[in-house]
Formats: C-alpha cells, sequence, structure tokens
C-alpha cells in the first residue's frame, strides 16, 4: 500500500481498457446497508457488505478470506500480505455507490483521512477477484486551441503518440493534427480492434457458439476466465464483451474460431499476433526464461515455440507484475496512424453489429449528444502503457478520429492522471475538428 493507492488484484498486469462505463449515479436496489448507504443486491454488492463489516476487525482469519475471496486472487495476494493491507484501512467507510453490475462495484470510500474511489469485481463463484482503491478521478478543462493541445500532450508521458483526423467516407484518414503519427508504440488491447475487423469478415453468423475451452482460458481482464469450462458463448457475446470490457479470454476465443492469421492480415507489424494468454505467459511464467527465448527466433520459429512451449504453461505459473516490463519486444504494435485506420476500416463496414459493439462506452470523453452521434472507443493498457482510440460523426455525418498512445519503459504511468489528460486532449480535438 502507497500513500496515493491500494491495489489488490489477481493480475495486476493484465492489459485492459478503461472501465467499461464511466461511475455513475444510476439507482440500485437495496439489500444492505453500510452507515446508511444502500448496497445492491448483486454478488459484487454482497461482497462489499461483507467487506465493509469485516475490515474494522482485520486481520480477517485466513478462513474467511478463503470464503470470499477466489483462489486466483489469493494465489497473487497471499492471506498474511492481504490482511497487511486491510489492517491498515480498519475506518474504512463507505461514502456513495458510483456504479453497479452485478458482478462489479465501483463506490466511495474514506480511509486515513483520505477520499478513495474502491472497485471491487467478483467471479462467476461470487468470490471477490479483484479489489482496488484509487484517489478519485479529476476531469481536466478541455483545450480549446489546438496550440493548447499541442502543449499538453507533449507533457502527458514521458513517450507519446497523437493523431487527430477526419475519417473520410471512403475509409481514408486525413490528419488534421499530429505528435509522431508513424512511429509504431505499445497498443495494449487496442490491438482488439483487428480482432473484431477479423471476427465482423469472417463469421457471419454472431449467433455461433463459441467453447470456453480451459486452454483458451486467459486472465482478467474480462468475465469470461471465471465461467464454466467447456462452456458456451456466443460470438456476439465474446465480441461486446472484447471491446466492451476488454476480455481477455473471450479475445482468445474468438482469435481461435477465426485464426490467428486470420487476424494478422488486418494489420502489418505484429508476427506472430500474440494472444493474451500467451502475452501473459511470456512476461509472467519464469520471467526472463521465457520472454528471452522467444526474442532469440525468428518468425517461424517463434511460431513453433508458441505451439510447444508457452501453450503448455498453465495460467497458476503465471505471477503478475506491476512495473513495465518488454514494452518495445513482447506487446502489440502500431502507430497512430495504424490505430486510425482500424477504426476507419470498421467504419465502412457498415455493420450495425459492430456499431453495437464499438459504441457500448465513450471511457468519459462526453461529446455533446446533440451534436454528436455515440462515439466509438477502445482503449488499452498494461504497466507502463496507456492508449485510448476514439471516433466519432456529427450529426451531419463527418466522422472524426483521435487518439493519445502514451507509456514509459522506466515506471508505471499514473493512469488515472494520463487517462483524464487524453480524454481533455480528445474532446477538444473533436470540436474543434467539427468546427472546421
Amino acid at each position: 500500500m502507497t500513500a496515493s493507492s491500494l491495489l489488490l488484484t489477481a493480475c495486476a498486469a493484465a492489459p485492459s481498457a478503461l472501465a467499461s462505463a464511466t461511475p455513475s449515479t444510476a439507482p440500485v436496489s437495496a439489500s444492505a446497508v453500510a452507515r446508511g448507504v444502500p448496497i445492491p443486491d448483486t454478488p459484487a454488492g454482497r461482497q462489499l457488505s461483507w467487506l465493509m463489516s469485516a475490515v474494522p476487525d482485520a486481520p480477517i482469519p485466513e478462513q474467511q478470506l478463503t470464503e470470499h475471496f477466489s483462489a486466483l486472487m489469493l494465489s497473487a495476494v497471499p492471506p498474511a500480505e492481504l490482511n497487511a493491507v486491510l489492517v491498515g484501512t480498519k475506518d474504512l467507510r463507505l461514502i456513495k455507490i458510483l456504479y453497479a453490475v452485478d458482478t462489479a462495484i465501483t463506490a466511495e470510500v474514506t480511509t486515513g483521512g483520505r477520499t478513495l474511489w474502491m472497485e471491487l469485481t467478483v467471479d462467476a463463484e461470487g468470490k471477490i477477484s479483484g479489489l482496488r482503491m484509487t484517489p478519485p478521478v479529476t476531469p481536466k478543462p478541455t483545450p480549446t486551441t489546438w496550440k493548447e493541445i499541442d502543449e499538453r500532450i507533449r507533457k502527458a508521458a514521458p513517450r507519446v503518440g497523437f493523431l487527430a483526423a477526419e475519417i473520410t467516407r471512403d475509409g481514408r484518414c486525413v490528419p488534421v493534427r499530429s505528435l509522431a503519427p508513424r512511429t509504431p508504440r505499445p497498443l495494449g488491447s487496442m490491438f482488439k480492434l483487428y480482432v473484431l475487423a477479423a471476427v465482423a469478415k469472417k463469421i457471419p453468423n454472431w449467433d455461433t457458439k463459441l467453447t470456453i475451452k480451459p486452454s483458451l482460458k486467459s486472465l482478467p481482464s474480462g468475465e469470461l476466465q471465471d465461467r464454466p469450462d467447456n462452456s458456451k458463448v456466443s460470438v456476439r457475446e465474446a465480441a461486446k464483451l472484447m471491446i466492451g470490457i476488454s476480455d481477455n479470454t473471450a479475445t482468445d476465443l474468438l482469435m481461435h474460431k477465426v485464426g490467428r492469421k486470420t487476424v494478422e492480415a488486418y494489420q502489418s507489424r505484429n508476427a506472430p499476433l500474440l494472444t493474451t494468454r500467451e502475452l501473459f505467459a511470456l512476461k509472467g511464467a519464469a520471467y526472463p526464461e521465457h520472454a528471452k527465448r522467444y526474442l532469440s527466433l525468428g518468425e517461424k520459429q517463434r511460431r513453433a515455440y508458441l505451439d510447444r512451449v508457452v501453450a503448455k504453461i498453465p495460467l497458476s505459473e503465471i505471477k503478475p507484475w506491476v512495473s513495465p516490463r518488454e514494452l518495445d519486444t513482447i506487446e502489440w504494435f502500431g502507430t497512430p496512424g495504424e490505430v486510425c485506420a482500424a477504426h476507419a476500416r470498421l467504419r465502412v463496414l457498415g455493420d450495425r453489429r459492430v456499431g453495437e459493439v464499438m459504441s457500448q462506452s465513450d471511457a468519459g470523453l462526453g461529446l455533446d449528444a446533440k451534436k454528436w452521434r455515440p462515439a466509438w472507443f477502445k482503449g488499452g493498457s498494461e504497466a507502463g502503457v496507456l492508449a485510448l482510440g476514439h471516433s466519432a460523426t456529427t450529426k451531419d455525418g463527418r466522422t472524426f478520429f483521435v487518439t493519445t498512445m502514451a507509456s514509459d519503459t522506466k515506471a508505471r504511468l499514473d493512469e488515472g492522471n494520463v487517462a483524464t489528460e487524453a480524454l481533455a486532449l480528445a474532446k477538444g480535438a473533436f470540436e474543434l475538428m467539427a468546427k472546421g
């Protein structure tokens, strides 16, 4: 635990998008009350109720922790370590619920004289699979000139690329403002745009069922990894989860369905294009042994190594990491211009299913609904990486695109500050482009 945040997750290094929905004050049904605050009657809500009642008596007996936290979580954060953190939050107080769905809940809390946002997630068994407390994110002012955007974008992160462009009706990206638009950078989960393009082209029936085989399960972010082995999920649901909550297992299921080389055809920089499970294994299992071996090989040999060695590494051997690791060697890469091209490719398909998937959340961009149609968004992150990409269409039919791709190979980014700055710059850029 640090002075600024508390992070307890089963896989802290999981590449993920920003939250699938910005925390809101949506009404919830009350089944429990913590000091007068109604808590929703959901699997996540019930665990929050338990946690709020148990923390004042920390350290919590190991048997209770086993009953309430997932095995994967406790393997990453052992009971003694977990209790060491919880003891420091014995004065934890619930202020209000910000956002709630069945498997996740975000609440405003106080501890140690600080106000924090608590994010709690549960697995398919209803056990806590992730717990995170961070300072509330304060929105940054929206820039009103390109000069201001130019000045602020250079300060957003140690390494940053930026592109604001118009997407023409025939799918071309016409740059309006940019910073290093041709420099390849880590994409994080933004590579899932390529998977979605392959799915849209190659799978005509999105009601087709996929089998969640143990060998295809990945690590969070997401929820499909917690569903029973060999259960089924439709292509449609998997695609929505892949983009909406950056579900890694959904991504790998879809990649398996269409084939790795099919996805690779939608980009030219990553060969072989790793699945999320493969990236986790290379960076998190017996590190740096597998990473060094993989990087020493040519493309053909890398593909064989993935099939013969990496595919056999069990998820239980993958350990989380919290500092930047192999950001310039083992990742998914693309330039700001290539991310724009990925959005443009999806837009010209004219596929309503794709539009539904891509517009599930704007990650807090907040364009004026009277002037803009719902924005499309996909982001990506891991330790040292944060990438955001939006495209949006005005009510009169002009489509624009903005991406900020930030990274730091030496230290973990302050994702909250970088993300809010990137969102403010994106909003300003969209508004400036719409004005012409």
